[in-house]
Parts: structure tokens; C-alpha cells; sequence
């Protein structure tokens, strides 16, 4: 796991807790946007930020 996929979930994890934390402390629903917003980034970082598969290696190749 790179620092970028890392502090993306960082922030993932705090834009949630905020959320909920704000939300039960004054009982008002924005605060669900910020629990929407998390969720949104955790899934970003889920898609975008995954490390790349290594090259195949192809079968005709010959070995070194």
C-alpha cells in the first residue's frame, strides 16, 4: 500500500467519523453528507488508487 492509497483512507475514516460524530451531537441529517462524502472517497481510492497488475509474461518468449 503506497502513502497516496494510505492518506486516502486517512481521510476516508475521518470525513466518516466526523460525520457521525457531528450528525449524533446535534442531531442534524447534514451531517449525512459527510458520511456520503466519506464513502464516495473510500470508494475513489478503492478504484483509483489500486497498484497495477505486473506485466504477463508471454509464453513465446524465450528464456534469458
Amino acid at each position: 500500500m503506497n502513502g497516496a492509497l494510505k492518506a486516502a483512507w486517512a481521510l476516508t475514516a475521518f470525513v466518516i467519523v466526523a460525520g457521525v460524530v457531528g450528525w449524533i451531537v446535534t442531531d442534524r441529517a447534514a451531517f449525512a453528507v459527510f458520511v456520503f462524502l466519506g464513502v464516495l472517497t473510500g470508494v475513489g481510492a478503492a478504484f483509483a488508487l489500486r497498484t497495477a497488475p505486473g506485466a504477463p509474461v508471454r509464453k513465446e518468449d524465450p528464456a534469458p
